[in-house]
């Protein structure tokens, strides 16, 4: 490569990241020093929806879709159809990012679906990485929210241009105004310049799909839209005769092809049986042959002769690639810049299920098939960290968020593996000599009447108030800065004390000294004295004591915890103990024992419930709570030298 080349891609570098003045700025120097003019891909738009989960991205996608006519007119389609995991769509929330095409004027606009919680924004970050620009959806009511600020973020340090589109117009109590304004004040909080600030707005309602450039007006389809991303959003640069560029972004699995690289051709061309060289994450590189090259049309890859600069494609092949890896020119192999997710804030321990119960309900039970799921999941999931435990029976895993991780558990129970996991703890840092821990800003939306009592329980987590707007239809939003450990079973004690009605939203907001030690926020629990199976005699004597987690008939072993005690401290209960047989019998004497209904948990209950000492077992059909000692006496012998052996003049 000449010097003169060499030193314009170094200054460069030193410019402001805003893409445009990137963009001209490479253009010119390469029309000068090299002679060679950047081709413009204008027959393609590349562009990636973000919002807040549940402010209808997947939802204006579908209205896309239909008014594209990817489908026929009379074929049958589901809702969501972008949702294609069984747990989106009993959740309701996109987990994982997925693209699609649809072809509007002779234009193909390749479609990217993120997720709109704050724990999936690695799939985000990777996404924004093959994209030219946004659409940035905001609710109508809610307005920006965390999630709006994170992903927003994200796309103006890429440079990425932005099409605002307020959705859920039609509420009767949506405030598009207001929300507009909301959304100029977080462009200027996040530092954008002028040309980021001149962003086009849309009202859309994408449930009936419709747009409208007013919001007085009301739409009649979504071409308004759909003009909007073809006049703003700037076409791909191809560089179709330079040497081959592509990053991969995503992988996918299929049980005929095997794994398939999905990612933006950045340069150059890429055809079936080529050699490549694969660049991995330290710089060096490695031959691999690609299989079979796909683009997208609606929802289906297409297999193709020949792919070109600029598109997003799909190609097998390449068995051992993982994400972030740039496939180049075997002749002239050259490697993107690797793409940078943040760093995880809590971590688990994932361990062999070792309960008596092992093996009873699960396929995969052992350390080695776990141990070789948790290293594939690596290869897809960016945000996810894996490490070896003090044991040969128990892995490190850390994510994004508790659910971040309760998804994966989930995810692999449903595949038939049994495992135990621990509660849920901060990953710390070392700032300036200072133990740092992650802080959360936390917005609620709540009725008037639980301002109370939602601040004296944040209060107790160390969370303080950095702002409060009253909207004047009796809910109030509140806005605090909390230690993420203090959020860690708050979720449920939140919808308990607003009654079902608050609303909780979080987001990382950074790391601060470590703020003290939190006191013991829960009580103590029942646990089961020796195995059997509860009867419902033993279980109406032990529910005077607290709240049952079970119901009569559930077999139960020693050491696992069946219910919450009314007070500090742990109770063992024999919930198995059955009533004497004497010769006077009554038929209407066991009818007459009446049982409350118990506390049934999710898994994310669950998760928020243990404690330190106590580890959830999890099973393709059961979730158990236990403690980590199952022996009565083993756990009574450990608190005993567990008080002897403090310093004197200490509290356990």
């Amino acid at each position: 490569m000449p010097q003169y080349t060499i030193q314009a891609e170094q200054s460069l570098a030193l410019l402001p990241p805003n893409r445009q003045i990137r963009r001209f700025v490479a253009e010119i120097a390469k029309l000068v020093y090299t002679g060679s003019m950047t081709n413009t891909r204008n027959d393609i738009r590349n562009i990636a929806i973000i919002a807040h989960v549940d402010h209808g991205k997947t939802t204006l996608i579908d209205a896309m879709i239909l008014q594209s006519h990817v489908f026929r007119d009379n074929q049958v389609i589901q809702e969501r159809v972008m949702d294609s995991f069984d747990l989106e769509r009993e959740r309701g929330i996109t987990i994982i990012a997925k693209n699609l095409a649809v072809v509007y004027q002779g234009v193909k606009v390749n479609i990217l679906d993120t997720p709109g919680h704050a724990d999936f924004g690695g799939e985000v970050e990777r996404v924004l990485t093959v994209v030219d620009g946004v659409l940035l959806l905001v609710d109508a009511l809610d307005g920006p929210m965390p999630q709006t600020r994170f992903v927003l973020q994200k796309a103006m340090k890429l440079g990425l241009p932005a099409i605002v589109v307020i959705n859920k117009i039609d509420r009767p109590d949506a405030r598009p105004q207001e929300v507009l304004n909301d959304t100029y004040d977080l462009f200027i909080d996040l530092n954008a310049d002028d040309a980021q600030l001149e962003f086009p707005v849309l009202y859309v309602n994408a449930r009936d799909g419709l747009a409208s450039l007013s919001a007085d007006t009301p739409g009649t389809d979504l071409v308004p839209l759909f003009e909007a991303i073809l006049s703003h959003i700037p076409a791909p640069l191809a560089d179709v005769d330079q040497p081959l560029q592509m990053l991969v972004a995503s992988l996918v699995y299929d049980d005929y092809k095997g794994k398939i690289a999905i990612g933006r051709l950045v340069r150059g061309k890429i055809r079936p049986a080529q050699t490549v060289a694969r660049i991995l994450h330290d710089g060096t590189a490695t031959r691999a042959k690609t299989a079979e090259v796909f683009t997208y049309v609606g929802l289906s890859r297409v297999s193709m002769q020949e792919a070109t600069a600029g598109d997003i494609v799909a190609v097998t092949g390449l068995d051992t690639v993982f994400i972030g890896e740039t496939i180049a020119d075997v002749e002239n192999p050259e490697a993107l810049p690797v793409i940078q997710v943040e760093e995880p804030t809590l971590k688990m321990t994932f361990g062999v299920n070792n309960s008596p119960f092992a093996g009873t309900e699960g396929v995969w039970s052992t350390s080695r098939k776990l141990r070789e799921r948790l290293w594939k999941e690596l290869e897809t999931n960016v945000a996810l960290r894996v490490a070896e435990a003090d044991s040969a029976d128990e892995f490190l895993v850390s994510g994004r968020g508790e659910l971040h991780l309760s998804i994966f558990i989930e995810t692999i129970r449903r595949e038939g593996y049994e495992l135990q996991v621990s509660k849920p703890e901060v990953i710390t840092k070392t700032i300036d000599g200072q133990t740092c821990e992650p802080m959360e800003l936390l917005v609620v939306d709540i009725p008037s009447q639980y301002i109370g009592a939602v601040v004296e329980q944040l209060g107790q987590r160390y969370g303080a108030m950095s702002d409060m707007v009253n909207y004047g239809n009796g809910y109030v939003r509140m806005e605090f800065t909390v230690p993420t450990r203090g959020l860690i079973g708050f979720r449920n004690l939140f919808l308990t004390e607003t009654h079902g009605r608050g609303v909780m939203n979080t987001i990382l907001a950074g790391y601060e000294p470590w703020r003290g030690e939190l006191k013991n926020l829960r009580r103590g629990v029942l646990i089961a004295k020796e195995p059997g199976e509860a009867t419902s005699y033993g279980l109406h004597n032990a529910e005077n004591r607290g709240t049952l987690f079970i119901t009569p008939g559930v077999k139960v072993y020693e050491g696992m915890i069946v219910g919450e005690h009314i007070r500090e401290g742990d109770l063992v209960v024999n919930i198995c103990k059955k009533k004497k047989l004497t010769n006077i019998r009554s038929s209407t004497e066991d009818i007459a024992v009446r049982l409350s209904p118990p506390r049934l948990m999710s898994l994310e209950q669950c998760l928020d419930f243990i404690a330190d000492d106590e580890l959830m077992e999890v099973t393709p059909k059961s979730l158990r709570l236990r403690k980590r000692t199952l022996s009565g006496h083993d756990r009574h012998r450990q608190m005993y030298y567990t008080k002897w052996s403090q310093p004197e003049g200490e509290e356990e």
